[in-house]
């Protein structure tokens, strides 16, 4: 991600962030939007144009999408293509995380992050599931009214819309994959970060309270924790954030004793 994208993405967030009226139906809108840029190299390459000045590529927006979204989503497409971004594609992928955002913020108490959580260990438990969500063959709406299918009921709008949509435009990423970066995309709206911790037996909530504390105090910020019951840990625990992995397992150790007898 080059500095002028990552300026970029702050600016679209702070705009995000000053907006009023906010709901699931403007998250749904910026998400279609998105999805049309990406779908459109000559869109796409027009919005990104930083040779062009912010006010045409704002008319490029008024042009296309004014009559079809409502004004506070107009307002935020122009904020982000105001901004300059290091390429067309990551100008798309900013506005698909800004419609992230935005569900996020549409509904703030629903756990939006456990959700997305629990919906790509479903991906990871189902192989036949993640081949139809990420075959290049399978239609787009088909493939947004099946998660509908799974996630009616048993998740948020929020979180029912965020996989809904992205399935819809995967761009050459895995299904876990972007939906593991939109449940990080979420936290960090939410002013928290997420740690997927595994351990070979399920943890306590005592255990996960604990393990949160420690973590927000190493990080200087609320961690949210994900668990994942994996026998190969044997014991202790592997704690992933972002890059950042700690791991404090007994399957670990006992590999790198392994390897010391071994040299």
């Amino acid at each position: 991600m080059g500095s002028a994208t990552t300026q970029a993405l702050a600016g679209t967030t702070a705009a995000l962030g000053s907006a009023s009226g906010v709901d699931i139906d403007v998250a749904r809108e910026l998400f279609a939007a998105a999805r049309s840029v990406g779908d459109t190299s000559a869109l796409s390459g027009a919005l990104a144009d930083s040779a062009a000045a912010p006010a045409a590529r704002a008319k490029v927006v008024a042009d296309v999408f004014g009559a079809a979204l409502r004004p506070v989503s107009v307002s935020l497409l122009t904020a982000a293509v105001s901004e300059r971004w290091s390429s067309a594609s990551d100008m798309v992928d900013g506005l698909e995380e800004l419609a992230i955002r935005a569900a996020a913020v549409a509904e703030p108490a629903a756990p939006v992050e456990d959700e997305l959580f629990r919906f790509t260990r479903t991906v990871a438990e189902n192989p036949e599931l993640e081949l139809a969500l990420g075959s290049r063959l399978g239609d787009a709406s088909a493939k947004g009214a099946l998660v509908d299918t799974l996630l009616t009921g048993r998740s948020s709008e929020a979180a029912r819309l965020i996989v809904s949509s992205l399935v819809q435009q995967p761009r050459e990423r895995r299904v876990r994959q972007i939906v593991a970066n939109a449940m990080r995309v979420v936290a960090d709206q939410r002013g928290r970060t997420v740690a997927t911790v595994s351990s070979a037996a399920p943890l306590s909530d005592a255990q996960v309270q604990r393990l949160s504390a420690t973590l927000s105090k190493r990080y200087g910020t609320e961690v949210a924790i994900n668990t994942v019951v994996d026998p190969a840990v044997i014991g202790g625990v592997r704690v992933q954030i972002a890059n950042d992995v700690i791991d404090a397992s007994v399957s670990t150790r006992l590999a790198e004793l392994r390897q010391r007898l071994a040299g």
